[in-house]
């Protein structure tokens, strides 16, 4: 079968390697979409903590291929998709509802072999059934969904208060989602690129802005008149920095975006103090999985027009070596 491994930092490559015959309590799924997730590029630029080499991939969805032994609830052709988490279970974190945290933490994708590939085996305990009116596309876009349920956990918006939001990607757009149907009031969005903005107001965002502008038109929202929430998207620490300014008195942070391990910001301790802060992260999944499904299930997410392009196996190493444009959304492999 076909698998893209990244072999190095900046060194990605289509091989041919054996099919994963499941062990027992696992399961080989044959993959239909693969969504490339911003987790993903940092990998191929030697960002994040995986060894190499790796065949990353862990936003996917597919059908059940081979059953391996003790697996009883899948049978051959079952459309699933995929927690990617691997937590131990065990561990104080994991008793404790911080599996996100787990002493031994992986990810299908980030710490073992993932989903861009032709086939992928994973534990049974961590595949749901797909259900038959959710397409595999959007299939793929359940784990990003799950990452935004705890985030939108550790926020806890209250109905009717104010949020600015920076960076309308798509995990932007699923953000802006989530929070117009968790009661947000005031629901403003700053990015770069104008046509990011217009899908933000047809998600739900009352008021967009060019972060060019934003100095001049949120003048009036600064600190006492400040954001009930800020939300960081962009990973940026420049903007991070300056998010501060816009958020009220007791207010919530929420640092969602990846920001480089290096990185620093200055932040003022009396104004933590004084304007009374939350300041909040949010780590990936944690046992959000199924929410998020469910949410999806519902109906309660667009997520088709998140993708702005589909490739095929043997064109990741082209993407990856060009880079995403700032245009684009979700880009997704296919294998239908």
């Amino acid at each position: 079968m076909k698998a893209v491994f990244v072999e190095a930092p900046h060194k990605v490559v289509v091989r041919d390697v054996p099919y994963p015959e499941p062990s027992s309590d696992e399961v080989t799924i044959q993959v239909k979409r693969c969504g490339i997730c911003g987790t993903d590029l940092h990998i191929y630029q030697g960002d994040f903590l995986s060894e190499y080499p790796i065949i990353p991939g862990h936003e996917f969805s597919g059908i059940i291929d081979k059953v391996g032994d003790g697996v009883s609830h899948f049978k051959l052709g079952d459309r699933v998709t995929v927690d990617p988490s691997l937590f131990c279970g065990e561990c104080e974190f994991c008793l404790s509802g911080r599996g996100n945290h787990c002493e031994f933490w992986g990810a299908i994708g980030n710490t073992t072999s993932g989903a861009m590939a032709e086939f992928v085996k994973v534990p049974a305990s961590i595949v749901f059934h797909l259900p038959d009116h959710i397409p595999f596309a959007e299939g793929a876009f359940v784990e990003p969904v799950a990452c935004v349920v705890h985030g939108m956990n550790q926020l806890q918006l209250k109905v009717g208060q104010s949020v600015l939001l920076f960076g309308a990607g798509s995990i932007g757009q699923l953000l802006i989602q989530a929070l117009a149907h968790s009661g947000a009031a005031i629901l403003t969005v700053i990015d770069v690129d104008e046509s990011k903005l217009a899908m933000a107001r047809n998600y739900g965002a009352t008021h967009t802005h060019l972060s060019k502008d934003i100095t001049t038109v949120l003048a009036n929202k600064t600190g006492r008149r400040g954001f009930d929430a800020v939300i960081d998207v962009t990973g940026i620490p420049s903007i991070i920095q300056s998010a501060f300014d816009y958020l009220g008195p007791k207010g919530s942070y929420l640092q969602f975006g990846v920001a480089p391990s290096d990185a620093k910001i200055s932040i003022n301790p009396f104004n933590i103090y004084h304007m009374d802060w939350r300041i909040i992260g949010s780590m990936a999944v944690n046992h959000t999985f199924r929410s998020a499904l469910d949410w999806m299930s519902a109906g309660r997410f667009n997520v088709e027009s998140l993708i702005s392009k589909t490739i095929n196996i043997d064109d990741v190493p082209t993407f990856f070596s060009e880079g995403k444009s700032s245009n684009i959304m979700k880009v997704q492999i296919t294998f239908e």
